[in-house]
């Protein structure tokens, strides 16, 4: 089979690009129907509210299961061995606790947006303008993890080896994300969310039942394949310290990053955006118990699959190939079906960022519109339909600025990225939070400071650690201005951000008890919930 110079050995392009463009083709036609319905602010936002328990938990899986689920996580599982698996776990144990403290309770209280609840019982212009602030941020972290997942992928695919052609293909996946928002709105988007999470999951389960039927159903034969295709290194991928705690630095910056990631889950906007397409609280909780079946088998999966592209592929071969560590699991395709089903996993991979980049632009559109337009500037005088018609606009310019940053963020490791955007989301939009619906005294005050502050700090500490400059796996590897010694702050930001969420509080003298009140019982009994008042 002819391979374009750059392509992976074995790989057809032209297959890979007619899959890619069927399932662009078939999700169009579905967001297209799904838009017929779409003409109220409440249809965009939120679906019109009219999604079932199990449709909206495998939707929400389909939001939660990422690029870095699939690409990065299998990657640094191949690669870093055990080390590499703590990303399944943090990712699945935030999930929990996401759900566990924040999820049904802020869906009860809100309308459309995290906005809604945050400012539900304090001043609203200066605490939406901050909550749209944090969710616009942290989804511009997202995004540039997703779309550098898609040029890795489509160079790994496609043997496009130079950096004008990814970014066109960058370019590409930002244009397609910006059509399914503008075209279906939340329902559309909704729509293939499940379509996504559906091929995702079926495509990982083929891929595990084959990689351990090749060594007899054995999990252990499976991983001794790995240590030894590994050569002397092996040993280290079955237990701690390959990745983190070789030295003091390190395993602080596992804790960190662990932290991140169990705390994230619980401020990330796009997520917790979902439970409000649901009609009822009990809905809202039958989804939830759907999203953690789904997402913790396939969690499960990823251990197969980094092991398995471990042993089979080996490790050399893919820190070697177009797309770095992220190429992991469709060299493990290749290996394993030849070109069909490296395009048919592909095709998956591709499916998921698709999807959650649409995910993630609603959401920020969402915000920007129904916080800043429609209660900031217009003091919640204004129509839906010029509402919706802003967020249309505000979806092009965040898909732009996507594209833009993915270009700049290309061949960076997927899971990593994913890693800082959910540091600045346990830093800016937890604290929040959970202040805002356990708290009583907590006020206006101490909400911008925490917002704000816990913005601050974690982009700084960002933009000044290893992450960025001084070594050659940063961002930035010509330069070298990093005084932070970790690569993600969140041991630093998040109790930070506690802290200044309190302090805020404490030194204003702001307190409204009987919005407290009211907020508790809505957001224990869900009632209200359908016709939140947003005042």
């Amino acid at each position: 089979m002819t391979n374009i110079a750059a392509g992976v050995e074995g790989s057809s392009p032209l297959l890979n690009i007619i899959i890619f463009a069927a399932f662009v083709v078939i999700t169009l036609v579905i967001v297209f129907r799904a838009s017929r319905n779409t003409k109220t602010a409440s249809d965009y936002y939120a679906a019109g509210r009219a999604f079932t328990g199990p449709q909206n938990g495998i939707a929400i899986s389909g939001d939660y299961l990422s690029a870095a689920s699939f690409l990065g996580i299998a990657g640094a599982i191949a690669i870093n061995g055990y080390d590499g698996f703590l990303y399944s776990i943090g990712f699945l144990v935030a999930w929990l606790v996401a759900l566990l403290l924040v999820a049904e309770l802020l869906r009860n209280t809100g309308k459309f947006t995290m906005g809604d609840v945050l400012a539900f019982r304090m001043k609203q212009r200066p605490v939406r303008a901050a909550a749209a602030t944090s969710t616009l941020i942290v989804s511009f972290f997202y995004l540039l993890a997703q779309m550098a997942g898609a040029g890795g992928l489509v160079a790994l695919l496609l043997g496009v080896e130079g950096k004008g052609a990814q970014a066109l293909v960058i370019a590409v996946v930002g244009v397609i994300m910006i059509a399914y928002v503008l075209i279906g709105g939340m329902k559309g988007t909704t729509w293939v969310q499940i379509i996504k999470a559906a091929l995702l999951i079926i495509g990982a389960l083929v891929i595990t039942l084959w990689v351990l039927g090749k060594y007899g159903f054995n999990f252990s034969q499976l991983l001794q394949a790995a240590v030894d295709k590994a050569g002397k290194a092996g040993q280290t991928l079955l237990g701690p310290g390959k990745q983190y705690g070789a030295t003091g630095t390190s395993k602080l910056d596992f804790l960190s990053l662990g932290i991140a990631l169990v705390l994230g889950t619980a401020g990330l906007p796009h997520v917790l955006m979902r439970f409000y397409t649901v009609p009822t609280a009990r809905d809202a909780r039958r989804s939830v118990v759907w999203a953690i079946v789904l997402i913790g088998v396939f969690y499960l999966f990823t251990l197969v699959l980094g092991y398995g592209a471990g042993a089979l592929v080996g490790p050399d071969t893919i820190k070697k190939a177009p797309g770095g560590v992220n190429s992991a699991a469709p060299l493990l395709a290749l290996e394993l079906g030849g070109p069909v089903l490296l395009g048919l996993i592909s095709a998956v991979a591709f499916a998921t960022i698709l999807a959650v980049v649409a995910g993630l632009t609603i959401t920020a559109s969402a915000s920007f519109a129904h916080d800043v337009y429609a209660n900031v500037v217009k003091r919640g005088k204004t129509s839906p339909d010029s509402e919706v018609k802003v967020a249309r606009i505000t979806a092009v310019v965040i898909g732009a600025l996507a594209i833009g940053g993915g270009i700049l963020a290309n061949g960076q490791n997927v899971a990593f990225l994913v890693a800082l955007a959910f540091a600045v989301a346990a830093s800016a939009n937890l604290p929040t939070i959970l202040y805002s619906l356990f708290w009583k005294r907590f006020n206006t005050q101490g909400a911008l400071w925490s917002i704000y502050g816990g913005l601050a700090i974690t982009i700084v500490l960002i933009v000044f650690s290893p992450a960025v400059s001084g070594k050659s796996t940063s961002m930035i590897k010509t330069a070298d201005f990093a005084w932070f010694p970790l690569s993600n702050p969140g041991i630093v930001s998040i109790p930070a951000a506690f802290i200044l969420g309190w302090l805020g509080t404490v030194l204003s003298k702001e307190h409204d008890e009987k919005k407290y009140a009211e907020m508790e019982v809505r957001s224990l009994t869900g009632a209200g919930a359908e016709k939140a008042v947003v005042h």
